[in-house]
């Protein structure tokens, strides 16, 4: 089934589903309010308790009004605020006036949408995160309550039951569908309900799993901030199993099991996950509340071959390096052109990085973050290597781009680790494609590059050759950059770690740059570039020398 055709026939299913009376009689009770895992803040109840809502890097003052019914800052900020997953706040602040005030808000939601089943409070994606949330954080909306609200609540939670069941086959592949499946087996347990559903609940969560997590633990968007948001789902899902004495789905465990390898390899040495196609900042200490439950602790692998990545590490050194495709085409709406764009981080600090994708910006900066000149890569006539369908709906599929990466890998005996790739998202454009080996010594304080364009016979560009090549080194805002000379800077962290980078075969230059992923928002920063003509320079070659503090 197409794309188009899955979300024509969502719609009707949610115009049928919004147009009868709830098909079974809601229950009569919660059994379980699962546990969030996600960091609360008790500071942002009370904003929230004075009318003040600090959601998603915005702050809307309602005056008295209810939030539902004003004009919202972004369109996250509503899917936060729709969401209600700022309900932890609430529930870590342990205040009985602030769940109150998160009672009359629910009960304004209830009134403003909670049947009308329409409207983009009713993604899929979306309607299953509130029911997550609400069941979650049942103990703080239902505490002291009266009879009304009560039942209202518990009608509302069979409502996105019924319509998530419906929706779920249709909506969109990815995060979304897992989501409503993770939703509703969270809900067949805290709701009562016959151990058939339960059954038929696991199972068919436990099909999704198998479909969207690849063997080697990675998610198919090869987002490595998804493996995140999805164990923070799985874990409560898991304990709740286990604590009501139901038999786990099948796949749960293994798949866990599988996903904290993963999501390890990601991770940097100050504690941040890498920002690759789609990942946004990822808190150090956000990362360890999943990280805590994992007891096999072992050491994150070499690469990732299904999710299509690699990763170098040596003394206190990493390098992770994308060589992956798009999955699907569907997973390819928030992929970015970063094919062979890499980090590095040193100590606990990040050196190079990507530009990431915005936390909370708006679509014209994500597109802009999904471009190769936003990542740590080569790109050549001011062309991203992965050209998107050029409309103005969120998350635009790759229209072309690499179709397939060549890559080898050596580790040589003394230590030294080595990752050559090439990519073809050049040829059809302009018949060249990209080469890259990035090698490190045994001890992690040296890390050699080398870029190469070549025809897609294998032969050098010939000198008649006038493309365009600049190749970006995109400097995490934390590192002070100090020029030597025009072939060598100097990269200086907070705490003095150094690393020296120098091209002999151009000139370094160091221009203005833009980090997209910061927690506090879009924010300047500055990059290394190398910027040459091909028939003049067929190969570069670059080196990055750690210095140590001082």
């Amino acid at each position: 089934m197409s794309e188009r055709m899955r979300r024509a026939l969502g719609r009707l299913t949610a115009w049928k589903i919004a147009s009868i009376p709830s098909l079974r009689r809601p229950p009569d009770r919660l059994l379980v309010a699962p546990t969030d895992l996600r960091a609360a803040d008790p500071f942002v109840a009370e904003e929230i308790a004075e009318g003040r809502f600090p959601l998603a890097g915005r702050l809307l003052i309602s005056e008295g009004r209810s939030p539902f019914l004003l004009e919202l800052p972004s369109k996250e900020f509503a899917n936060r605020l729709h969401g209600f997953s700022w309900l932890r706040h609430v529930r870590a602040s342990k205040n009985d006036a602030h769940a109150a005030v998160a009672r009359r808000l629910a009960d304004e939601w209830l009134t403003a949408h909670g049947r009308q089943m329409s409207g983009f409070v009713w993604e899929t994606g979306l309607a299953a995160q509130r029911l997550i949330a609400w069941l979650s954080h049942s103990t703080v909306l239902l505490k002291n309550t009266d009879m009304a609200f009560y039942r209202r609540f518990l009608r509302s939670i069979s409502d996105h039951i019924r319509y998530l069941e419906a929706m779920a086959p249709s909506s969109a592949d990815g995060m979304p569908r897992l989501t409503a499946r993770i939703a509703l087996a969270m809900a067949s347990l805290a709701t009562p309900m016959s151990p058939k559903r339960v059954e038929k609940a696991a199972s068919l969560l436990d099909a999704e799993l198998e479909r969207q997590i690849l063997a080697d633990g990675g998610h198919i968007s090869r987002n490595p901030r998804a493996g995140l948001e999805i164990l923070l789902d799985l874990l409560p899902l898991r304990q709740t199993y286990v604590n009501l004495g139901h038999d786990l789905p099948v796949r749960l465990v293994p798949t866990i099991d599988r996903m904290f390898p993963a999501l390890r390899f990601f991770r940097h040495q100050g504690g941040e996950l890498a920002l690759f196609n789609g990942a946004t900042s990822t808190l150090a200490r956000e990362l360890m509340s999943v990280l805590r439950y994992d007891e096999t602790a072992g050491a994150p692998f070499k690469a990732l071959p299904h999710m299509g990545y690699q990763r170098l590490s040596a003394g206190g050194a990493v390098v992770l390096m994308d060589v992956g495709l798009p999955v699907t085409q569907d997973m390819s709406r928030e992929a970015h052109a970063g094919c062979l764009s890499f980090e590095l981080s040193s100590g606990k600090h990040r050196f190079i990085i990507n530009s990431g994708s915005p936390h909370f910006a708006g679509d014209h900066y994500r597109q802009l973050a999904r471009a190769t000149a936003a990542h740590s890569t080569l790109t050549l006539n001011d062309t991203s290597s992965a050209r998107m369908v050029k409309k103005k709906s969120d998350g635009p599929p790759i229209l072309e781009g690499p179709s397939a990466v060549q890559l080898r890998r050596q580790d040589a005996e003394e230590g030294g680790q080595a990752v050559a790739a090439a990519h073809d998202g050049y040829v059809g454009l302009f018949g060249l494609v990209h080469e890259r080996t990035l090698s490190i010594n045994s001890t992690g304080a040296l890390l050699r590059g080398k870029d190469r364009l070549r025809t897609a016979e294998g032969s050098d560009v010939g000198q008649d050759r006038l493309d365009k090549v600049s190749i970006r080194f995109h400097i995490h805002p934390q590192i002070d950059i100090r020029r030597i000379d025009e072939n060598e800077v100097r990269l200086v962290a907070p705490d003095g770690e150094q690393w020296t980078f120098v091209c002999m075969d151009a000139e370094v230059l160091i221009e203005d740059d833009v980090f997209f992923a910061d927690p506090s928002g879009v924010r300047a920063s500055r990059m290394l570039e190398l910027s040459y003509t091909a028939g003049l320079l067929p190969e570069i070659q670059w080196v990055l020398t750690h210095r140590g503090p001082g």
